[in-house]
């Protein structure tokens, strides 16, 4: 019945030209953005895989990583990167791809590559 079986994401929330590989535009889903957008900071490709992993999170949990009443909180709970523990029905292998893919330092976060 169902051919094509491929899931695809899409806004992972930024889309900019990017210059020299930064990009400085704060814009998107508060939910997905990564700690260095709302430092307003420059930003990379390790920027969507913050978002990537605020993604996978939601799938996994049904709801997203970081929640809050309003902005500010939001804006905490982030830069803190301090979520709930997926569900215990999930892998430690995935609980670990989740925790790498959320490290509050984009130094420290995987390349698509190395995912």
């Amino acid at each position: 019945m169902f051919k094509d079986q491929t899931a695809k994401l899409g806004d992972l929330n930024v889309s900019k030209v990017a210059k020299k590989g930064l990009g400085y535009t704060q814009t998107g889903t508060p939910y997905y953005a990564s700690p260095e957008v709302w430092r307003d900071q420059p930003y990379n490709a390790k920027s969507d895989i913050w978002s990537l992993g605020c993604v996978l999170y939601e799938m996994i949990a049904l709801h997203p990583p970081f929640r809050a009443p309003d902005m500010q909180s939001l804006y905490k709970r982030v830069l803190k990167g301090i979520y709930p523990k997926i569900p215990p029905a999930y892998s430690q292998s995935l609980a670990h791809i989740v925790k790498a893919l959320l490290q509050t330092s984009a130094n420290l976060r995987p390349s698509c590559g190395t995912l």
